[in-house]
């Protein structure tokens, strides 16, 4: 993590602005500290990718806090084909002073911007749909991409696509689930069965996506309530016990996949 702040800490100084994508589900989580000195000083547009999968309320109220001189926020799915559209048109925004500038010179003016954010956060799928075509490697988990690469999107645009990058340490406890509830932590150092609990007690007290989903009511009881979606679900070993640990795995990847409905994790207000 130090090598990879450090990497951009010394490719920073050759862009002209920043693309800072965050999940929508956890922005506030997705906002890594390590960041704020790194990039201070950049014009910064906050991508809240993922957006087909949080209400349309609280992404505007996301949008209004994170809105202000030299930053811009915008909502997308990087999945998209308005990706592209919504991103660059808000860098030409942020970088009007150079392209005028070089515009006054004759020169048409080429913008580069870094893409930056925590693992998993859909840097790269991004920076694939600005480009229309795969250019960089993309994955559904944390850790796919490996090193700094820089992609031509237009012949005015060139983007810096980043490893993803976690806190230097995570002594947040809500911050560390919400991030592990978003595939921003590795799986293979979690444990899925605790943060599957983790995760059921979390959309217990905020709605009915469990009920939506496996057709429950939530008890109260974390453990009770992941036997009830391993029956539902016919997860069941030999002897008639519940197999938790594939209805662990099954509620964690129904959450991620968006199949519980429109769900967030933290408000802007």
């Amino acid at each position: 993590m130090t090598k990879s702040l450090r990497e951009i800490g010394e490719s920073v100084k050759s862009v002209d602005a920043v693309v800072y994508v965050l999940d929508s589900r956890a922005p506030f989580s997705c906002i890594n500290p390590a960041f704020a000195p790194v990039i201070a000083g950049k014009p910064v547009v906050y991508a809240l990718n993922k957006a087909d999968l949080v209400p349309e309320k609280e992404l505007a109220a996301w949008i209004a806090r994170l809105s202000t001189d030299g930053t811009a926020a915008v909502t997308l799915n990087s999945t998209a084909s308005n990706a592209a559209n919504v991103v660059s048109g808000k860098l030409r925004v942020l970088c009007a002073s150079k392209i005028e500038r070089q515009k006054s010179r004759g020169i048409n003016a080429i913008i580069r911007a870094m893409v930056i954010g925590v693992p998993n956060s859909g840097k790269s799928t991004l920076i694939n749909n600005l480009c229309g075509k795969a250019k960089t490697v993309t994955g559904n988990k944390a850790g796919v991409t490996r090193g700094m690469q820089w992609v031509r999107v237009s012949p005015y645009l060139e983007v810096m696509d980043t490893p993803g990058t976690l806190y230097p340490k995570l002594d947040n406890y809500e911050v560390a689930l919400n991030l592990a509830f978003i595939g921003s932590i590795r799986d293979e150092v979690l444990d899925t069965y605790e943060l599957s609990l983790e995760l059921i007690k979390k959309l217990s007290s905020m709605g009915d996506a469990l009920e939506k989903r496996y057709g429950f009511a939530p008890s109260g009881d974390a453990l009770a309530d992941l036997k009830s979606v391993a029956s539902r679900r016919g997860f069941i070993l030999k002897g008639g016990e519940p197999d938790l640990e594939r209805a662990s795995a099954a509620v964690i990847d129904d959450f991620r996949k968006g199949r519980m409905g429109r769900i967030i994790l933290e408000k802007a207000v």
